[in-house]
């Protein structure tokens, strides 16, 4: 019988296998192994029945040696402590490997937005806040939008914060609207950052991007940005997968020809869940879920969330995949990580690949703190100049070094972090 699949677990082997390269002394790895703080709370929301529900809240602070926690908010059904612990490293890490100055943290509730109305959500936005009101700000913790979260999700955690402080605090949270504070160009930022290390990926195996295919998990935010900008280098997407909430499972829609993003998004929700019927009206053939992992492609994008590329189904992968970028946060298992990295296909890890998301977030609290924003198109040029920079930095280690560039990545993040941690003198 297989065991439940621990997502901190998963984070922990990864970060030993750099210890061990980077011969870390044991203060070090125990003090990186695990999370600075965390915190574990109750949020009591009236809903529109006039019944009081209680949500469970988190938010896990892994590290911040290098400056302010930096990290999401997920609202999903079976968010855990677990998952939240590991996404928290799993930002330190990335902002760390595109060398911003912050930290690591992440936070969730246990609740499904599709059967909350704006008024429900808005009460646990506002609990989550007044939970945390003392141990997140601008200069602490700034969190973000994540799975199920979005602009005004973040503007209600703003004005509960600013309602508490008696201020204004732009650069508390990022991922807010534009006018609001928010940066021209953060919708785009992480499937944008996708594709800018993809563009480069497929430089340095010198293959023109016109002359690709792409398979795509998740039809979200990053994945919808991610298929746009790579269909603006030429490339082809044939199939994208994504959740169907009516009849609770995945589905894949395959078009051969290449899928239409905008006619999609016509009939795409908010969610990112495609309509099944509408979609076979447009000619698309409708598959089972894990269907995009089998596609005869050249590159792979799983965007959707963690532990979908595992040693059940690495082996569908097509041999003539020769490209994975890891658009969502630990989509591949180490077991599966084994055999990409034995059959040679070009691995993208995902702290580097979507890290997109969190240098733009970066640069909107940059923006807020001086009360100056910059045009779209200055952010994306930086948001590229960042990537590009961070891309050839893991891919020249791990070229030098003859290692996988999953292992290249966490040996320059890692030792950032620790260097920092020793600098400080924590260990």
């Amino acid at each position: 019988m297989n065991k439940p699949f621990n997502p901190f677990a998963m984070a922990q082997a990864q970060f030993d296998k750099a210890a061990d390269f980077l011969e870390l002394d044991e203060p070090t790895r125990e003090l990186l192994r695990n999370p600075l703080r965390e915190y574990q709370f109750s949020i009591p929301v009236r809903m529109d029945d006039g019944k009081v529900k209680v949500f469970r809240g988190f938010r896990v602070q892994h590290n911040d040696a290098r400056g302010p926690g930096k990290g999401g908010i997920r609202f999903h059904p079976h968010e855990t402590i677990d998952t939240v612990r590991a996404l928290s490293m799993w930002m330190t890490w990335k902002c760390s490997v595109v060398d911003i100055p912050l930290g690591g943290s992440k936070g969730g509730v246990i609740c499904d937005p599709h059967n909350l109305s704006m008024r429900e959500q808005e009460g646990i936005c506002r609990g989550w806040v007044r939970q945390l009101s003392r141990d997140i700000g601008p200069l602490i913790d700034v969190p973000a939008p994540d799975i199920m979260t979005a602009g005004h999700h973040m503007l209600w955690m703003l004005d509960e914060f600013e309602t508490i402080h008696r201020g204004h605090f732009p650069g508390l949270i990022t991922g807010k609207p534009v006018g609001m504070g928010g940066s021209l160009g953060r919708t785009e930022a992480t499937g944008y950052g996708v594709i800018y290390t993809v563009r480069e990926a497929l430089k340095a195996m010198n293959i023109d991007p016109k002359t690709t295919t792409a398979s795509v998990q998740g039809f979200g935010n990053v994945a919808q940005y991610a298929i746009r900008l790579y269909q603006e280098l030429g490339g082809k997407v044939i199939c994208v997968s994504c959740w169907d909430q009516n009849d609770q499972v995945s589905y894949s829609f395959r078009k051969k020809s290449g899928i239409d993003i905008d006619a999609l998004l016509q009939i795409t929700d908010r969610f990112g869940g495609i309509d099944k019927a509408k979609a076979q009206g447009l000619g698309y053939e409708v598959l089972a879920g894990d269907a995009w992992i089998e596609q005869e492609v050249d590159i792979l994008i799983p965007a959707a969330m963690e532990n979908q590329v595992t040693v059940e189904n690495v082996n569908k992968i097509h041999s003539k995949v020769k490209m994975i970028a890891e658009g969502a946060n630990g989509p591949t298992t180490p077991e599966a990580d084994k055999v990409i990295a034995e059959r040679n296909i070009f691995l993208i890890p995902d702290f580097l690949a979507n890290a997109g998301g969190v240098t733009c977030s970066y640069f909107e609290q940059v923006q807020c703190n001086m009360n100056y924003y910059w045009e779209k198109g200055e952010v994306l040029q930086n948001l590229d100049n960042k990537m590009t920079s961070a891309f050839h930095a893991v891919h020249d280690l791990a070229k030098k070094r003859k290692v996988y560039m999953r292992d290249a990545a966490y040996f320059i993040s890692v030792s950032r972090v620790a260097q920092a941690c020793r600098d400080r003198g924590w260990v």
